[in-house]
């Protein structure tokens, strides 16, 4: 018999790891491997065990320790210890909780009843990626994903055309089979998935060709798909009933589409606001001028006063983002004034620019005058 591997391990993380670090890695691999996501396949099952049988063990404080104190032997009858085995002999403890997390309806390898009633379908993720400008106004756009539906040969039943679905003889149906274990502390009877139907409770001795027996096949959808204006970038559209296919009569999962928004080549977005810097020369700023300044409408002419600085914002109102639930309510554009200091001057243009400068005198650069007066007159 191949050595157990160390529960720890199992589940990915260090033996000092509380109880939610437990739980959250549990969720994760249960759901990777659950037999519902991994349809007849023998390996994800084991590994599904795996992590049923160590998470058992690690969440209980009691058998923890024990197994924190003498490893697998604790738990090993041939070493005295309290004979718990593998998936399904923990002490009753229903698997099913954690997986109505999973499918709506509940379901796991502990409680095949649950698996055989209705299961809702899992959410389907996709991505799309929109420019600002469509961000701001709203679009539609057709996106294509894969999702599982029910297989149209044989309506979902995994049975070839002709066929018919058999009740399992080894369990009669239930999905389910009584074992018995005897240990130093008398005799352990529990509940497991029959093996023989993989705790369907049906034999499917005809496949359908189509789905090979699995009933459901994966498919490529094509949709069109109205973004709201006023959407963020990593913001999710929910399409209901646009996933997975449900089980055993369940209503399908949905379509999750995940938007992420190009940025602008001069626009920021905060929020609702947008933010933007504005250029202007140096005569504009000093002597005041209509310029170009750019909205989500277009370029449109502003007025700045004379004497405008570096850093001075001017707000529009109502000119920003539309509220994605209230389109009518809208943010503000925030034009940030940059003075462009001129490069390259010739020396005409310097020596005139030098009389300017000494023509000005104090009064007309209060703010250096004031910050040399601070200085040195503390």
């Amino acid at each position: 018999m191949a050595e157990k591997q160390d529960y720890y391990q199992v589940l990915g993380v260090e033996k000092t790891a509380s109880d939610n670090d437990i739980k959250k890695a549990y969720r994760g691999l249960a759901k990777k491997y659950h037999p519902d996501m991994n349809p007849g396949d023998q390996v994800a099952e084991q590994k599904f065990k795996e992590v049923n049988e160590a998470y058992a063990v690690l969440s209980d404080p009691e058998k923890r320790q024990k197994y924190d104190q003498c490893g697998h032997a604790a738990f090993d009858p041939a070493a005295g210890g309290s004979g718990f085995g593998g998936f399904g002999d923990f002490g009753g403890f229903d698997f099913g909780d954690i997986f109505s997390s999973f499918f709506g309806g509940g379901g796991g390898g502990g409680s095949s009843s649950r698996r055989r009633g209705p299961m809702r379908g899992s959410d389907v993720l996709t991505r799309l990626t929109i420019s600002f400008e469509e961000a701001v106004a709203g679009c539609k756009k057709d996106i294509s994903f894969d999702h599982v539906e029910a297989c149209s040969d044989c309506n979902g039943s995994g049975a070839a055309s002709g066929s018919a679905v058999e009740t399992c003889s080894v369990c009669r149906g239930s999905g389910q089979v009584t074992v018995q274990q005897n240990s130093p502390l008398g005799i352990f009877q529990s509940s497991r998935p029959c093996s023989a139907c993989n705790g369907s409770g049906k034999i499917i001795k005809t496949p359908c060709n189509n789905c090979r027996g699995k009933g459901y096949v994966k498919v490529t959808k094509k949709l069109s798909v109205t973004i709201p204006a006023g959407i963020d970038d990593e913001q999710r559209i929910a399409l209901r009933g646009e996933g997975n296919a449900g089980r055993n009569g369940g209503t399908a999962g949905d379509l999750v589409i995940e938007v992420r928004v190009r940025k602008h080549a001069i626009f920021e977005r905060d929020g609702m606001d947008i933010y933007c810097e504005v250029p202007v020369t140096f005569a504009q700023a000093a002597l005041g001028a209509e310029i170009d300044i750019p909205t989500l409408d277009g370029t449109e002419k502003y007025t700045i006063g004379e004497g405008t600085q570096t850093g001075t914002t001017f707000t529009l109102r109502g000119r920003g983002i539309p509220n994605i639930n209230q389109p009518r309510a809208k943010g503000n554009l925030y034009l940030t004034v940059n003075v462009e200091i001129p490069r390259g001057l010739n020396a005409k243009q310097k020596e005139a620019l030098r009389a300017f400068a000494d023509s000005c005198g104090e009064n007309n650069n209060e703010k250096s005058t004031s910050f040399f007066k601070k200085l040195f007159n503390k």
